[in-house]
């Protein structure tokens, strides 16, 4: 019984972990200005243009993006980007990161710090492994490939894929 009650306590500990992580940390940065461009923006207005490859019907200012690495938009075209919780999915993260810095003066990106081991280690949807322990970045960070997920994501297949 002693096993259990442990076992559940870090359960709870790490889903409040990245419960504080990923919707207050990331809905903090989202709400400290209006983002000119909200790259892969989810179901989360940024303020200015937002864009995905996903269609979202109910969404101000939205574009459908065909390709991540070839953006639509002039070079420069933006002052802010905001790339919340997408990096760490594409296949590309050096190229992907290249493009926005192509469309943008400042990009801040979002990323699943180290210590929040459930989305850093969600096989599932990601791809790599971002060795920070910050959140918000204005550069890319180094990062390594997720183990096994290449492989698992080709099986299984790839539940969020940017």
């Amino acid at each position: 019984m002693l096993i259990f009650f442990c076992i559940l306590s870090i359960l709870i500990f790490l889903y409040f972990i990245h419960f504080l992580s990923y919707f207050l940390l990331k809905t903090r940065i989202m709400k400290k200005r209006k983002w000119d461009l909200n790259i892969c923006c989810g179901k989360m207005d940024g303020g200015g243009m937002n864009a995905d490859i996903i269609c979202y019907k109910d969404m101000a200012n939205f574009l459908l993006l065909c390709d991540i690495y070839h953006l639509p938009f002039k070079n420069k075209a933006f002052d802010y980007i905001l790339c919340s919780h997408t990096i760490e999915h594409v296949d590309d993260p050096r190229r992907f990161y290249n493009e926005l810095k192509r469309v943008g003066n400042s990009i801040v990106l979002v990323l699943p710090p180290l210590w929040d081991i459930v989305a850093v280690l969600n096989i599932w949807e990601h791809k790599w492994i971002f060795l920070t322990f910050k959140k918000e970045h204005t550069t890319l960070p180094p990062f390594v490939p997720l183990p096994f997920a290449n492989k698992f994501q080709h099986v299984f297949g790839q539940r969020i894929k940017a």
